[in-house]
This record gives C-alpha cells, structure tokens and sequence, in this order.
C-alpha cells in the first residue's frame, strides 16, 4: 500500500544536444505527495508489471494511446502510454521500454511520477496510485531549457512566437482536431515559424486524448504561459505537465515540421502490403500482407525439409525472408471448411498484440485458395515435445520449469487483462506454447480464440473446440467459456509441468483415475503431493515451492468456475510466497469412469446426442466435430 508523505516533488530533468537534428530530451518528475511505498510490496509489484507490458500495449493500438490499471486498491496501479503520432512502431515501443525503465530507477518507491521523453519521438509514460484517465492534472510541473540566449530584436521574435503559440492552441483545441476516439494524433500539432533576419521557430504541443478540449486548451495556454514567464530570453526549451507537453527551439527536431530525415539505406526488398485486420463482415481490412511467391521462396516452394507439423487445420513450415528473418508459415488446408473461419479469426485476434509470451503475427497472404499465417519463429519447438519424452524433459530443471510456468501466466494475463483487448485463448494446451531460443514460452494457435468486450464475463456456444482433458467442465457440459476456462485449462498445464505426466496418461491406470486432475485430488486428500512431482527434478527443487505450485494448480481446476482465481491474483501467489493460498475444492470430474465407458478413450460418434456438437482432440493434432454425450 502506498503511504501519504509530505516530501517534496523530486524533478530528474535532463537535456541534451547531440549533432545534426537528433535531440533527446527528458524530463520525469517524481511525485511524493501523493504516496510513496515500499520497495516489492504488492504497490511496486503491480507498478513493475504494469510497466512491462505498457510498450506493447501503446503499439498494439493504432492511436498509440493507452490507459489501463492492475491490481486491486490500496495496491492498484493505474498508468497512461501514448507516442507522438505517425510514430513507428519499433521507435514507440523502445521510447516507452526506455522511459518506463528509467522511471523505475528515479522513482524507486514514489506512487506517482510521469516522464515526456524521446529522442526519434516524442512518448509519455505515466502511472498514479489514483485514478488518472479523463482528469487533469497541473500539477506537478517541469521546466527545462536551452542555456543559450536569443541575440535577436525581442520585441520581433516575441511577436512570432506569441502568434505561432497561440495559432497552434487554437487549432490543436478546434471542434475539428478535437474530435474523434482517444488517440494521440487528437491534440496534437508542431509548427515553424521564421523570424526575420534570425532563425526558424520550431513548435510542438501535445495534450493526452483524455482530457476535455477546454482542459487541453487550459493546460497548453498555462505551459506556454509558464516558459514566457521564466525562460523567454533563452533559444528554446520544454515546459511538460502530467496532461501536455509544450516544447520549441530554434533548430528543427523530431516532429518539428522542418525536421530532416536522414536517408537510410533500405533492406532487401520483400513484397509485402498494408493490409490487416478483418472487419465484422470478413472483410480483410488493415495490416501486413505478404505476396505468395515471397512466402513460397521463403519455405522453399513448401518443401517437405521445412515442415514442422501438421495441426488440424493445416501444416506449419519454417521459412527465411530474403533479409534473413525467420519465419513459421501455417499453411491452412485447402480443403477445412473450419479453416477459413479459423484464419480469419486468428488474423483479427493476433494481428494488433504484442508481448514477450505471445508468438507474433507477421503477416498473413490470402491468394486464391492459398491461406497462409505468417508468425516468427520460435526454434526450440513446443513445450510438449521436451516436457512428455522421457529423455528431453531432463533437460528442463525445476528453475527452467517455473519460469516456464511464469511466463505463460504473464502472457495470458496479457490476454485477459492488460492487452487492448480481452481475449480468452479456449485451447491453452502444452502443444500450442512455443519454447524460444532461451526456453521462454510464447502462446501460439490462436485460431479458436474469442474476444470479449471489456464488461463481458462469460459467453455461450452452441459448438464447444478445444482438447480433451484442458477443456472446464462448464464448456464441455454446456458450452460457457470466460477467463476461468482458460484458469482451468491453466491449471491442467502447471500439473503436467510439474509432473511431466500427460493428462491422458492416466487413462484406465486403475478404476479409480482416468485422468491427471483426479490423480492430483487423490494424492491432495492422501496428503502425497510429493509423490507428483517428476523425479527428474525432486533432486533440484524446493518441494515447499513445488507443492505450493500444485496447491495452485488445483485452485485453477476447482469445478466451480467462481472459485477458481483470476490470472492476477494467480500471478500474485505464483510471485509472492507470503500470500497464504485457500483450500481447494474438488475439481470437475468431467471424465469419470461411467457405465465402464472412457470419453478419452474412444472416439464419440455424431448422432448419440442432439445437445450440444463440439470440436475436440484426443492427439492434440487433430481436431474433429463430435457430439457429447
């Protein structure tokens, strides 16, 4: 929780010039009066992971705006990313990976600071232990400057400066710059001025889409106001507070209408055009699509040396552009009826997110009867192969298993809660996360995904996909999937982490278990949760810590979806070991052994029920349509 204190606002303001027209330029500004807290609390946690995630987020959006919290008061973080626009997307990301890391090293246990800063762009990155978004705030203030004085007639320059300053609020707070979604082009404008027989005056002014247009208007008219009291004699500077940001100098700078782009030299060509996402009609409307004979020469014409797998809906080869980029090509069959479905939704869920534990979508090529997914590619193959083979999941140890663990957490924590978007993934299995070069998982296979709007807490479907034994009680029996779907589906895989057990391999052991969920309750009511853990590991491990895992992992499996935890609160006990854990309930014994029958180890075959049909797989290959019983 963060405690009020009395201390005064600290300002880290620093400018520099650097050659040619490159400027970098910030100015943060801790605030004490509003809190501080102590280092790795709960607070700091929550500000620390909110800040990880903010450069994907402001990218995934096309404003490059975001304002979003996490956690849950006294210990909720609320936090503000935008990017000047016309911005790149690589350039943003960096300039708030950049801001929010040096914000957390000058603001080490203050509970409200922000940051304008930038050097090929202009970015803002903010975060309170209040509510921010929609309310302005002039206070606090910084004021920095350029050391060097005007040698020009005042009066004349005053003049050109008044005009271009008050020419630009006017026309940044006009009802027709003014209207439209919150984005970062809304408040935004730069001007140039020349003063005679002197230089160029170079402007920008921004305001964060939130604020109303009268605050806006409020907050530049104070800024500039401000710089004309303290710092008119000097050759620019910047005047920035929580809600705008005003800066002008006498040379041209990033965003500056004079600005000189410096040629660089171009990559190896790839054809590609803007194309992406696909509206609420099917149409493809806006992102990266790539031409088919770039990806046939990619894969080597589809060669059977490149294939990596076959899923059902299609096969996966791996591929290099002509720049030397590695790629994963799903090539969808020409012949699914559910794969047209599957690739459009796929597109529209994972073209705009962008985390560390999420595979990214390159592109997409839609030719003829061609559907290609473009993503990067992720060499170390999926969790499954190491994780269920006697001999390769020796090589992941308790500490590689945890941070396996960890990171899907964080990535589909991204998906329910942090992302633009709410996503429940509905096939969350050991197969579809991805291992990088450092063993880092990456969620892949959004195919059955569904989004969700932000107040929606559960939907129905009268046609249930997924595979056997991830898959909540409540979607099988009668189709309802939310975020808890995804907890249970969770749950399933820190059991099979840890145990390096498949679920169906439990399958007619005894009359007793038919699968890994019912083996793991037994063993909690006998008071035995040692005796799950993989032996390759029992040498290696805290059992404490591990058991503490299982304890999760039966939380995420309980039968009542209301009482399984959400993704935040599950990463808070899978982070904080202080975090006394409730006692879990039974889980949903959806596969029980009935009438001597096996629903995991048989085929069900269409026409032995009209209630509900339903995709699953078995293999976690394919998928077929089924009824249930």
């Amino acid at each position: 929780m963060a405690k009020k204190s009395c201390e005064s606002v600290h300002f880290f303001l620093f400018f520099f010039v650097i050659s040619f027209n490159a400027i970098s330029v910030s100015a943060q500004t801790c605030d004490n009066t509003t809190g501080t807290f102590e280092p790795d609390n709960p607070y700091d946690k929550n500000r620390r992971l909110i800040l990880s995630t903010l450069a994907t987020n402001v990218t995934a959006l096309t404003g490059y705006y975001f304002n979003g919290s996490i956690g849950i008061a006294p210990d909720e973080v609320y936090t503000i990313g935008m990017c000047a626009p016309a911005s790149e997307d690589h350039v943003c990301s960096l300039c708030i990976k950049t801001t929010s890391e040096s914000l957390l090293q000058n603001c080490p246990n203050q509970a409200d600071a922000f940051s304008w800063s930038g050097e090929e762009t202009l970015c803002l990155v903010r975060y309170s232990n209040r509510p921010i978004s929609g309310l302005l705030n002039m206070t606090p203030r910084g004021a920095i400057y350029n050391t060097g004085e005007l040698n020009t007639n005042q009066t004349e320059f005053d003049i050109v400066w008044t005009n271009l300053t008050s020419s630009m609020i006017t026309g940044i707070t006009s009802s027709s710059s003014s209207s439209g979604a919150n984005n970062s082009s809304k408040y935004y404008s730069d001007g140039l001025a020349p003063v005679p027989d002197f230089k160029n005056i170079s402007a920008m002014m921004q305001c964060t889409p939130d604020v109303s247009t009268e605050d806006c208007r409020t907050c530049l008219r104070t800024n500039v106001d401000d710089y004309g009291h303290c710092c008119r004699k000097y050759q620019g500077g910047v005047i920035s507070r929580p809600n705008c940001f005003f800066r002008w100098e006498t040379y041209s700078f990033d965003g500056a209408t004079d600005q000189i782009n410096l040629p660089k030299s171009p990559p190896p060509s790839i054809t590609t055009s803007p194309v992406a996402n696909i509206t609420k009609n099917g149409k493809i409307a806006e992102s990266v699509q790539f031409d088919l004979k770039t990806i046939e020469s990619a894969t080597s014409n589809f060669s059977e040396h490149n294939k990596l797998g076959k899923g059902g809906f299609g096969e996966v080869y791996k591929g290099m552009l002509m720049n030397g980029t590695e790629i994963a090509v799903k090539r969808l069959s020409k012949t699914s009826g559910q794969g047209e479905v599957e690739f459009k939704n796929e597109v529209v869920v994972v073209a705009k997110l962008q985390h560390i534990n999420l595979v990214r979508l390159l592109g997409f090529s839609l030719q003829g009867e061609e559907k290609l997914l473009v993503y990067e590619f992720v060499p170390n193959k999926s969790l499954d192969y190491f994780l269920f083979d006697p001999m390769m999941r020796t090589q992941l140890d308790w500490t590689m298993r945890r941070n396996i663990i960890g990171g899907i957490t964080r990535g589909i924590l991204y998906l329910h809660q942090d992302s633009r978007l709410k996503i429940i993934h509905r096939d969350l299995k050991a197969s579809n996360i991805l291992l990088d070069a450092d063993m880092n998982p990456k969620i892949s296979d959004f195919g059955m995904a569904r989004i969700f709007g932000m107040d929606q807490t559960v939907a129905n479907t009268a046609r249930v996909v997924g595979t056997f034994g991830y898959m909540s009680p409540e979607y099988v029996t009668h189709g309802q999937f939310s975020m808890k779907s995804d907890v249970y589906s969770f749950g399933v895989l820190i059991l099979e982490i840890i145990s390096g057990k498949k679920n169906s391999s439990f399958y007619q052991m005894d009359g007793l278990v038919n699968n890994l969920v019912t083996y793991v309750w037994r063993l909690w009511e006998n008071k035995s949760l040692h005796d799950l853990i993989d032996p390759s590991i029992i040498e290696d491990c805290k059992h404490d810590e591990v058991v503490r895992y299982i304890h999760i992992g039966l939380l995420c499996v309980q039968e009542n979806p209301t009482e399984r935890p959400t993704m935040s609160t599950i990463h808070q006990m899978l982070t904080t070991s202080s975090i006394a854990l409730p006692v879990p309930l039974p889980p949903g014994f959806f596969f029980r052994n009935e009438q001597g029958l096996n629903p995991l180890g048989q085929r069900l075959e269409p026409g032995q029920s009209t209630s509900k049909s339903f995709a699953c797989s078995v293999d976690e290959a394919t998928i077929t349509e089924v009824n249930p019983r």
